[in-house]
């Protein structure tokens, strides 16, 4: 947040995978791109392949390399200003408080927060736009007008957006403060060996897939990172477990929660969609591969939000169930061990 405000503050890249399908014939990586997606310039498009942003098979290219059959080719574009214009969508909004400075929505898992080269539209910005018309942005953020922070597509959960110039800054502020109180439901592989911690490093871009975090170790590269964790459920092979955030780097709790040896249940980013605990094998596989089914995503949910209000000073919290997929997979959870 999931600067980088994935699960806290603004992300800055946008990323779009591409499999080539096997009739490709040979041609340059520009021109296939180019085809592929025609709201990118050419020149930009070179630009990102001799910057290292375009990767074919895990590898950064040359531009004259050329694209074959069975190709995966990923595209990592740094965000630019004026990439998107937002288009209002009447796009349904979970809204669980509004007053005139801000409204608090619960926004549902697998909607992205705004666009990008990936996602042009269908995004909660482009709710927003259409429901509440102008709204202010942050400093060199014309195309997220509202937002204060965000969370991953595949999260659910408490967002704040801002609906004044005062609001926004006053929230912003908060944010980069760190009182803002974000309280998240993980499910997470295996259980962790104590009832709570607090996990504090370096959090930054991994040099080998720019698209994944990760924890660095030196403290020379990434921004400091701490989450506050507490066990709320044992389940033998996974857990429920409540993240309180003291910043907001990108993916912040996906990458702590994998450096603790406990990644988020079905979090194909962080290798969490695969068993991790028990036998890959009979009842057992079955059962799990029909929990990622029901729950085709990251097991994360941001829970609580708590602030200062920007006008009144008064404190403003929130709270919110979790999600049918959450909920439905934690029971068939206990289920299954009551049984087995």
């Amino acid at each position: 947040m999931d600067g980088d405000m994935q699960d806290g503050e603004e992300v800055k890249f946008d990323e779009m995978r591409i499999d080539v399908d096997m009739g490709q014939a040979l041609l340059r990586i520009d021109k296939f791109l180019v085809n592929r997606i025609p709201n990118l310039s050419r020149n930009r498009i070179q630009d990102g392949i001799r910057d290292g942003d375009v990767l074919v098979n895990g590898f950064p290219v040359k531009p004259n390399y050329k694209v074959r059959a069975g190709d995966v080719v990923m595209v990592i574009m740094p965000q630019q200003r004026g990439d998107t214009e937002v288009v209002p969508q009447n796009i349904p909004l979970n809204v669980v408080y509004e007053d005139d400075d801000l409204l608090v929505v619960n926004k549902e898992p697998g909607m992205v927060v705004h666009p990008g080269f990936n996602n042009w539209d269908g995004t909660l910005v482009n709710a927003l736009v259409y429901h509440f018309g102008q709204l202010p942005t942050a400093f060199n953020a014309d195309d997220k007008p509202g937002l204060v922070h965000r969370i991953d597509k595949d999260t659910s959960g408490l967002l704040v957006v801002a609906k004044t110039e005062q609001a926004m800054n006053h929230l912003a502020r908060q944010f980069y403060d760190h009182s803002i109180e974000r309280t998240y439901y993980a499910l997470v592989w295996g259980e962790p060996d104590e009832e709570q911690g607090t996990v504090k490093n370096f959090i930054g871009r991994s040099f080998s897939d720019r698209r994944v975090s990760t924890v660095h170790e030196e403290g020379n590269y990434g921004k400091f990172a701490v989450t506050h964790y507490k066990v709320l459920k044992r389940l033998r092979y996974v857990s429920l477990v409540q993240c309180n955030l003291e910043t907001g780097r990108t993916h912040q709790i996906r990458v702590h929660m994998k450096y603790l040896g406990h990644p988020l249940f079905g979090d194909v980013m962080y290798g969490g969609n695969r068993i991790l605990k028990g036998v890959n094998t009979g009842k057992y596989k079955q059962f799990v591969e029909n929990c990622f089914s029901i729950l085709p995503r990251q097991g994360l949910h941001a829970k609580s939000l708590g602030f200062v209000h920007p006008r009144t000073g008064k404190w403003m919290q929130f709270d919110t169930e979790l999600p049918e997929d959450l909920t439905t997979v934690l029971e068939k959870w206990d289920n299954y061990l009551q049984y087995n």
